[in-house]
């Protein structure tokens, strides 16, 4: 007599739960595993576009940064991340800004407005703590500073 054996197929785990489907073909539940990487350029960028919206800030960056800033603007490709540094971790970022204030915005408070937009724009946008934002002012830009080219030469 011959004996008869059952093989079961052999079941893979399988990445995505089935069971947690509804009739829509959508997950019942929003959470997904999955790791997300944010690069620390993204960071950056971020902190840069925040700190360029607080009233008095003029600009960006040291003097060489700002002028070659200038040359990118003039070929449209502005760098965003200009004065900008970060260190990113897992869950906690650190940002340091160099800026130019407009006069006659009250330096302190440009600072702590700066402070207050990054450390608000990262945790709000990239989902990490801020553990520290450093503010260094650079210099301070006068309104005639711009209104050079308007003049007249004193020489022929």
């Amino acid at each position: 007599m011959a004996t008869e054996q059952k093989t079961t197929p052999a079941v893979t785990p399988a990445r995505v739960d089935r069971g947690a489907v509804g009739t829509t073909g959508v997950a019942s539940t929003v959470a997904a595993a999955g790791r997300t990487v944010i690069a620390d350029g993204v960071v950056a960028k971020v902190a840069g576009i925040a700190a360029r919206e607080v009233p008095g800030v003029y600009a960006l960056g040291g003097g060489g940064a700002r002028a070659l800033g200038m040359i990118r603007d003039a070929i449209n490709a502005t760098d965003l991340t200009q004065g900008v540094k970060v260190e990113v971790g897992e869950t906690q970022a650190a940002a340091d800004l160099t800026i130019v204030v407009e006069y006659p915005a009250p330096i302190q408070e440009v600072a702590a407005g700066v402070r207050a937009a990054v450390a608000g724009a990262i945790s709000r946008l990239v989902g990490l703590e801020v553990v520290e934002v450093n503010v260094e002012v650079n210099d301070v830009h006068l309104p005639g500073d711009d209104t050079d080219d308007d003049t007249e030469a004193r020489v022929a």
